[in-house]
């Protein structure tokens, strides 16, 4: 019988922003139970990965932690990490279910897929235990640090240290306890975005409401549609909110950031691309989710033959938007600046399928939790230039958990 407490990962892949390529074969894929998991060492992980991946053809779930940065540059990771994913961990399913809108689909290696639909059949929706306390989050900045640090990270954008930096804040709750599952589904209620994912492994679980795509591969074309704009809806005042929207589609400020990422984008890929392949499919798409209005672009490529999935993280790992440019100066200031250590968010979950296609989100809108020692993890950032507004990236930052603490309710 399958032990669903095993590594599980759900990754919601929609596509349902219509992102201006084809649709997805799946709304919902899901793998559970494992029958080979993969922890590497910290110094020849991908390596490892790749050499497990010439190795078999089956599906594989799995994640990349931001500090996979130390093995991919020269640099450390030396602040707290109260979470403790491990940098990179993959495993094969021993069930993999795909979801359709009328129709869902069930992979077994070793069982009998009736006996496992019986058993979702037989599943009952978990009700939060209201004698619980709800968890209060605190924050690792005040609001003036943060301010203050962004203002040192300026002089270093004055002194041409770096031309965009991506800075972030972490809100944590000491011993907690929640249900993982409740507190996804609340998630998917409140933020309903294209690239959620719920994910375990041993005691540490992600609930995610990502809305952007890291990287997806098709045969031998690869994707990436990063994200850099962000403006605050008003669902309930409908002409607030268009101009929200438009203020953003208008923005120097917005447009200046999400042109320097997609110039990072396409320099990544060009690495591991066909020379004159890599093509900016749309620039300053603007996409309305839940909370905020995002400006997103879509960039891609050929890939060259003989390009294997290590090249490929190697040559985008971690993504631009997560970072800055250029990319490791500024990783080596977010280690100087930032208090905690991101481990998976600002990583990436995912997928590849046994035809070495493959899928993976940007982790961020994200709750972590370490239900060993009950800490709870919520981080947010906002990029920073020298146009930036200190008190205005906080404010940001508030914003883009407001579903986060909803969900906790």
């Amino acid at each position: 019988m399958l032990n669903w407490l095993q590594p599980f990962g759900i990754f919601c892949f929609l596509d349902n922003q219509q992102y201006n390529f084809s649709s997805p074969a799946f709304e919902c894929l899901a793998g559970a139970g494992f029958l080979k998991k993969m922890v590497f060492a910290k110094d020849n992980a991908l390596t490892s990965l790749q050499a497990f991946l010439d190795q078999h053809n089956d599906w594989v779930f799995g994640h990349l932690g931001y500090d996979l940065k130390n093995e991919i540059e020269d640099l450390s990771s030396n602040n707290f990490d109260g979470i403790l994913f491990p940098n990179i961990f993959f495993f094969i399913p021993e069930v993999v279910l795909k979801l359709n809108e009328d129709q869902l689909q069930i992979g077994v290696l070793d069982g009998n897929p009736d006996e496992i639909f019986e058993t979702i059949n037989g599943l009952t929706p978990v009700k939060r235990n209201m004698t619980v306390p709800i968890p209060q989050l605190k924050s690792r900045f005040g609001r003036e640090q943060y301010i203050a640090a962004i203002k040192k990270l300026q002089q270093h954008l004055l002194r041409g240290d770096c031309y965009e930096i991506n800075f972030c804040q972490e809100f944590y709750a000491e011993d907690i306890s929640v249900d993982p599952l409740s507190v996804y589904n609340n998630i998917r209620k409140f933020s309903p975005n294209p690239f959620s994912a719920f994910y375990k492994v041993d005691d540490k679980y992600l609930m995610c409401a990502s809305p952007e795509r890291y990287i997806r591969k098709v045969d031998d074309k690869i994707i990436s549609q990063p994200i850099k704009g962000t403006a605050k809806r008003f669902p309930q005042d409908e002409p607030g909110d268009k101009e929200s929207k438009e203020k953003l589609i208008l923005s120097d400020k917005e447009r200046a950031e999400n042109v320097m990422v997609v110039d990072l984008v396409r320099n990544d890929l060009s690495k591991v691309c066909e020379e004159g392949t890599v093509v900016v499919d749309e620039l300053f798409g603007i996409y309305s989710f839940p909370q905020v209005h995002q400006m997103i672009s879509t960039i891609s490529g050929i890939i060259k033959p003989g390009v294997t999935f290590k090249d490929i993280i190697t040559a985008t790992f971690p993504m631009g938007s997560m970072t800055g440019a250029p990319k490791k100066r500024v990783m080596e200031l977010i280690e100087l600046y930032e208090k905690t250590r991101r481990g998976l968010f600002s990583g990436s979950v995912g997928y590849i399928d046994p035809d070495k296609n493959f899928d993976f989100n940007v982790v961020i809108r994200s709750i972590m939790y370490n239900a060993s020692n009950k800490y709870l993890s919520v981080s947010a950032g906002a990029a920073i230039t020298f146009k930036s507004v200190p008190e205005n990236e906080y404010e940001e930052c508030l914003y883009k958990i407001t579903a986060m603490k909803e969900a906790l309710l």
